[in-house]
């Protein structure tokens, strides 16, 4: 089961016709929903389950600018400045802190991969340096190892998963968005070769504009329009401490374990060595796509079988029976790699010997959406006109997302956008100009 999230206010009336519909209630879907909702455009969300239900509440908490991609880093920038005012946007606190992030070091090797990405993030590197000795023992109070060094951005901060989806969509509500809860789509529609609206499980929706937020769904539904989305998904684990005085305050990232300090005082862990990929049929129809990321990253990744005929993802049509594959699997819930977890934890009691005897309150897993070259879609498809995606955020999408909803925003409404949103074209995977992801975490 997964962790618990805060709750949305259910009822919200289907509507008959609405400016845009939202497909998907994580946090790009329910950033997009406010950001149009404030500019006066009428908009219904449609989450097939809950808001928050899969990975926007099962991710590590992270809104990092360090480490990333260099066609992300504008995005970031312009998201952390939504985080810094998300409490007056939203009305209430999610958790963000802006108490550091590190890569820690094991040895000179890793030192030189990670003073690279600061040569090459260039001015958007901004206050990240590479750390080492007594400065780097400060950020880690406790611990019971000396590491080689870090990379540290002061700047870097957390949130809650499992509060910060949630207190949008109720934003967005109050500012006049429909958020349907327990309402699957079942199929986008069309009319003179643009989109026309979407059919739920409740009913018609019309809508010029469709926005396709569903994360590890994505594919499957853009598929059903012959729109090819070369999009699979990643197995990741987490689990979560009770709370314990005198641990380190900010995140960090090493071989062997991750963690972050939540809001109640216990510690998120994993392992972000380690993930599983389920051989479904996407596996093979995306294996080209995919190749030159599974030839660099293999060690990480363990493949196991999946369901092909009747799971999320199988061969089975989307309609069979009573309901739709949406409804048959409302909320993502795979099983956590509980083993793995344990090792991350018993890894990070060597470091820190606080944690030992501290209860372990949960463990839980959730489907990553990946793109093969690590970065998201958020773009129009120019073959159907009125579809948006917003997909494919492959492990980065939390702390990127509210800024990634507002560039959605801006694409639908046709304003300025928040950056150049070139770099995540979905036309890149279908005109050769795709390419290789430039970071490893």
């Amino acid at each position: 089961m997964g962790p618990p999230v805060d709750p949305v206010p259910f009822g919200d009336v289907q509507p008959q016709a609405v400016d845009v519909v939202i497909v998907g209630g994580g946090i790009v879907g329910v950033s997009t929903a406010l950001f149009l909702a404030r500019r006066d455009v009428s908009v219904a969300l449609c989450e097939k389950g809950h808001v928050a239900g899969e990975q926007s509440s099962r991710n590590w908490g992270w809104c990092r600018r360090m480490g990333r991609d260099p066609r992300e880093l504008p995005l970031i920038v312009e998201a952390l400045k939504v985080w810094e005012d998300i409490g007056e946007l939203v009305g209430e606190d999610v958790g963000f802190r802006r108490t550091g992030i590190l890569y820690l070091c094991q040895d000179e090797s890793d030192v030189e991969h990670h003073a690279e990405w600061v040569r090459s993030a260039g001015d958007y590197a901004l206050d990240s340096t590479m750390i080492e000795g007594r400065a780097l023992a400060d950020m880690m109070p406790g611990a019971q190892r000396t590491f080689r060094a870090a990379l540290h951005t002061p700047s870097d901060g957390r949130a809650e998963p499992q509060k910060a989806a949630p207190a949008i969509a109720r934003a967005a509500q109050r500012a006049g968005a429909s958020i349907l809860q327990n309402c699957a789509v079942r199929g986008i529609e069309t009319a003179g070769g643009r989109v026309s609206g979407v059919v739920t499980e409740h009913g018609l929706i019309r809508a010029s504009t469709v926005v396709v937020a569903g994360g590890a769904w994505s594919s499957r539904l853009c598929r059903d329009l012959g729109i090819r989305l070369p999009q699979l998904s990643v197995r990741a684990s987490v689990m979560r401490t009770a709370p314990v005085e005198g641990g380190p305050e900010g995140a960090a990232w090493t071989e062997g374990f991750a963690y972050r300090k939540r809001l109640d005082g216990g510690y998120t862990i994993a392992n972000g060595m380690i993930s599983y990929h389920h051989l479904i049929p996407d596996s093979f129809r995306y294996l080209s796509d995919f190749l030159p990321i599974l030839s660099r990253e293999w060690r990480s990744v363990g493949l196991r079988f999946g369901d092909f005929l009747t799971g999320p993802w199988g061969l089975a049509p989307v309609s069979a029976g009573e309901g739709s594959v949406y409804e048959r699997h409302r909320t993502l819930d795979p099983p956590p790699a509980v083993a793995a977890l344990d090792e991350a934890r018993a890894n990070m009691e060597r470091v820190f010997p606080v944690l030992k005897g501290v209860p372990t309150v949960q463990h839980w897993a959730g489907f990553i959406d990946a793109m093969p070259d690590a970065i998201p879609v958020i773009a129009p498809v120019k073959s159907l006109p009125g579809l948006v995606l917003a997909t494919g955020f492959s492990g980065h999408g939390f702390g990127i997302g509210p800024a990634a909803g507002r560039l959605a925003a801006d694409l639908v409404t046709g304003d300025t956008p928040i950056v150049d949103p070139t770099a995540f074209r979905y036309e890149r995977f279908i005109d050769g100009t795709r390419h290789r992801p430039t970071t490893g975490v």
